[in-house]
């Protein structure tokens, strides 16, 4: 019991901002190591806390509070080799500062919700904007990584090139892991140049013609960057040269410059009308030729129709089993209750893999219990 009262005075003094906010970073490191490490010897559970600016996302997380946020401060950037690498808990919004001054971007557009959101927090939730089906996801952009794992040891994966990654890219891993894998401390990632120009066109069209127009555009050697569909319009956002730009806009057809400048940061952020409302926000990711799907409520189709919103009173079992349907899978972005099934529940192969995964990386399934899944 002795031993049990010290690691959790020692976790939560790290639960005090105005505490460790003092430390030097590699200090911090050290001591989170050490409230790891104090966790582990008692069985205590961690819930781990990086800007919480998506803490409505996925289950309610049980556990001691284990703050990372003031691990802060850019590691190394290498503009002209599309590198950086920083810790975890460094503001998002100070990393696209930095980038945005030498012309270069995270080409996945992760969502911020909220001025505190965090890198390891952008990472950890594995949310992508809408120019993810042309330049990639999250994870694909994830080149290395320093995590602290369930044994309260530092390990370092990938690095700051591809070359560096041998075997299985185990980085990619903590992509969308909600942190049940282990607490990041470092990332490493490619970044990529802004587009010279953008230009956004819009089409007023059905939702069974809007589905098709998208994956034709999706298919067709155009430097489309986004296209989105609110159940009227069809909005396409061109990025590239001037030149390209144009001759796509011609080719396209339609309204350009119908929408405010801002309209891709408001869908982003979930600003947009569609987003203000009370009922459960549905997720779902089917293939983007997909039919329209028979489920009761609202739609916006992003992704070119790969990533689709619902709004809808709809049954968690009735959603998950016409997405599994539809070869994809969905979760509650936002809902009333999240005590219940979130994510599309895991089966076979599959289930014991994840497992698998949370077994090596967290055996005593210490890292952000009942997070993603009930049993976890």
């Amino acid at each position: 019991m002795a031993q049990y009262a010290i690691a959790v005075r020692v976790i939560q003094r790290y639960s005090s901002d105005s505490l460790y906010m003092n430390y030097p970073a590699h200090d911090l490191k050290l001591f989170l190591q050490q409230a790891v490490r104090d966790a582990v010897a008692a069985k205590t559970p961690l819930k781990i806390v990086g800007g919480n600016s998506k803490a409505f996302f996925g289950r309610e997380s049980t556990g001691q509070l284990l703050r990372v946020n003031g691990h802060q401060g850019i590691v190394n950037y290498h503009p002209s080799e599309l590198v950086i690498t920083a810790r975890a808990g460094t503001l998002l919004s100070t990393i696209q500062k930095t980038l945005a001054e030498q012309g270069q971007m995270l080409a996945f557009e992760p969502p911020h919700f909220s001025d505190s959101a965090t890198l390891g927090g952008a990472i950890a939730c594995g949310l992508s904007g809408s120019r993810r089906p042309f330049t990639g996801s999250v994870r694909d952009f994830v080149l290395g990584c320093k995590i602290i794992n369930g044994k309260g040891e530092v390990l370092s994966f990938g690095g700051e090139v591809m070359k560096n990654v041998a075997g299985y890219d185990v980085s990619r891993l903590m992509a969308g892991a909600m942190g049940t894998l282990g607490v990041l401390l470092e990332v490493s990632l490619k970044v990529l140049p802004l587009p010279a120009v953008e230009q956004i066109v819009c089409l007023e069209l059905n939702p069974d013609v809007a589905i098709k127009k998208m994956t034709s555009l999706a298919s067709q050697s155009l430097p489309v960057s986004g296209l989105s569909y609110d159940g009227q319009i069809l909005y396409v956002r061109l990025s590239g040269s001037e030149k390209a730009v144009t001759a796509s806009v011609n080719k396209i057809g339609g309204e350009a410059e119908k929408v405010n400048s801002l309209f891709w940061q408001n869908l982003t952020e979930q600003r947009h009308a569609f987003f203000q409302n009370t009922m459960n926000l549905w997720r779902l990711c089917v293939p983007s030729a997909t039919a329209q799907l028979k489920l009761a409520g609202d739609w916006f189709y992003d992704w070119g129709g790969g990533l689709r919103w619902l709004k809808s009173e709809e049954s968690a079992q009735s959603i998950f089993a016409v997405a599994e349907q539809a070869q994809g899978h969905a979760l509650l972005f936002k809902g009333k209750d999240r005590s219940g099934d979130v994510f599309q529940p895991l089966s076979g192969k599959l289930q014991q893999l994840n497992r698998n995964i949370k077994q090596a990386f967290d055996p005593d399934g210490l890292f952000n219990p009942n997070r993603m899944y009930k049993d976890w």
